[in-house]
């Protein structure tokens, strides 16, 4: 380091991460500097989910990952329904039957409603139950301006990012039953806003309002529905929808100043599915590096 220019070094200091940018979408994990941290190995499991089972969309990588290996970890089997990201999808269930657990893989589009129904029935069918649905599948398309918006991109975000829970959720009902739990991701865009993703942001307020309301409605069934907002997480959606520069200084922008990871996002799920929350219904968690949203 200390033979560097100073310009070199000054923009290494700047950088959180190395500039980088996959033009596949959604983005891989495996392609990603550095990986994002699914996993602690300090982590002591307390048996919070045993004997458990969960529905995880997007559980391939970034959050979904950490979230299906800390279930694992907690004693739950885990169906992991995914787009079509298979390399990322073997390695979270390496990691989860690394943990002794079960594993099953679905691969397919939580936008239509027919395959959420099937992803539901073959999960049941072959973990034997259903008891926690995460919903946390998601896509982003920056686009500068509203003009700019496609109505194919409005569409195809919003059936992934609120349709596909509503399917989800539709498609699990008659497996719910009294101590169940959804938990459903939203993002602290739909809290602050967001110039570059309009649509993004309208889906992930959407999810706000799909989880109060879900919620009230399944009350006196006893099936809490909650969901959890991060901020700024390093994920495949970010190398995947950013040009490098903004890549490089992703997280700069909070209090903390730095990207959080989805290990410790996953914490705030594994809360609110276990019965450490069993008096919450209709919350958000806000994972975001010290932003104040008041939400």
């Amino acid at each position: 380091m200390q033979n560097q220019p100073q310009e070199q070094q000054t923009q290494q200091e700047e950088n959180l991460q190395p500039p980088q940018h996959q033009d596949r979408r959604p983005g891989l994990e495996t392609e990603m500097t550095p990986r994002p941290k699914a996993t602690e190995a300090e982590y002591r499991a307390s048996g919070k989910l045993e004997g458990k089972t969960a529905i995880i969309t997007g559980g391939d990588s970034g959050i979904g990952r950490a979230v299906s290996v800390l279930f694992a970890k907690e004693g739950a089997d885990v169906a992991v329904v995914y787009f079509n990201e298979e390399q990322d999808a073997k390695e979270t269930a390496r990691l989860v039957q690394q943990e002794g657990r079960r594993c099953l893989l679905i691969a397919g589009d939580v936008g239509d409603e027919k395959f959420c129904q099937h992803a539901v029935e073959q999960s049941v069918r072959e973990l034997g139950k259903l008891d926690i649905l995460i919903n946390n599948a998601a896509e982003q398309h920056p686009q500068e301006s509203l003009e700019d918006i496609s109505a194919e991109q409005l569409e195809r975000t919003f059936r992934t990012n609120i349709f596909g829970y509503f399917f989800m959720a539709k498609a699990a009902l008659k497996h719910l039953k009294e101590g169940s739990t959804i938990v459903n991701t939203t993002s602290v865009t739909a809290y602050k806003g967001s110039p570059q993703l309009l649509d993004y942001s309208s889906t992930k307020g959407a999810i706000v309002a799909f989880t109060r309301s879900l919620s009230m409605n399944l009350a006196e069934k006893g099936i809490r529905v909650n969901a959890v907002a991060p901020g700024p997480i390093w994920t495949p959606l970010i190398p995947s929808t950013f040009p490098p520069d903004k890549v490089a200084s992703f997280g700069k922008d909070v209090p903390m100043a730095r990207a959080g990871q989805p290990v410790e996002v996953a914490k705030c799920f594994l809360f609110l599915a276990s019965d450490d929350s069993t008096y919450m219904s209709g919350q958000v968690l806000h994972v975001n590096g010290g932003e104040v949203v008041n939400g």
